[in-house]
């Protein structure tokens, strides 16, 4: 269980070198490319909120704020099973509450008993943080030293690691029915509306789709994805 919690913190981490040269890219600079590492710590919403700034500039703040709100909500909702599991109170309830992430949780709820999940949560949640700021620095770095992010592509690298992310997700056809609506209702606001809006709308889409009936009357499309 040790070993599998500093895997995954080793491999989630080195990923944060691909965030802070992609936060470089989009216009930030080192320190604030770190400040989102350090204070916001939830991969997908960093990758979310640099591709609209990317695309905006500073004018889409609100939205790539909005985007990367809504995409972080998922950790309130894995913090609703930790809570009794963890156990944690005072100071180690807000340290937990920050490193309540898709790793951690995912080698919490695996393990066989409660001792083995605890541990593995402290782990893999402290491993990827430490990795990730350390990774994100490198990678701030590195971005400032290349030059034009354009000249290598890494103006459209953000929708790509974005898609990376969510793509292990889509394990059932709900799912997937769910990442197409989300897609195609973006796709088509993308050209009449300023950048990170069509973001939001599709989120919005998706939860519309996810709590929508299906014809025959069974669960929810997404219940069981």
């Amino acid at each position: 269980m040790l070993r599998q919690g500093l895997s995954v913190g080793v491999a989630t981490g080195a990923y944060g070198i691909s965030f802070g040269a992609l936060a470089v890219a989009a216009g930030l600079d080192v320190w604030q490319a770190c400040a989102l590492s350090l204070l916001m710590f939830t991969g997908g919403s960093q990758f979310a909120f640099v591709g609209i700034i990317a695309a905006g500039g500073l004018a889409s703040a609100a939205s790539a704020i909005a985007a990367a709100s809504m995409l972080g909500l998922r950790n309130a909702l894995y913090a609703l099973e930790l809570t009794p599991l963890l156990g944690v109170r005072g100071p180690r309830r807000v340290a937990a509450a920050h490193l309540t992430i898709d790793e951690s949780m995912a080698v919490a709820v695996t393990q066989d008993d409660v001792p083995a999940s605890r541990l593995g949560f402290w782990v893999t949640g402290i491993s990827v943080f430490v990795l990730w700021n350390l990774t994100t620095f490198v990678g701030a770095l590195v971005g400032n030293a290349i030059g034009d992010p354009r000249t290598y592509g890494l103006d459209a690298a953000a929708c790509a690691a974005f898609i990376a992310l969510l793509w292990p997700r889509l394990r059932s056809r709900d799912s997937v029915a769910i990442a197409v609506v989300g897609g195609v209702v973006a796709t088509l606001l993308t050209p009449t509306l300023p950048p990170g809006i069509p973001v939001v709308v599709a989120a919005a889409a998706a939860l519309l789709a996810w709590r929508e009936p299906r014809v025959n009357g069974d669960e929810p499309i997404g219940a069981r994805s």
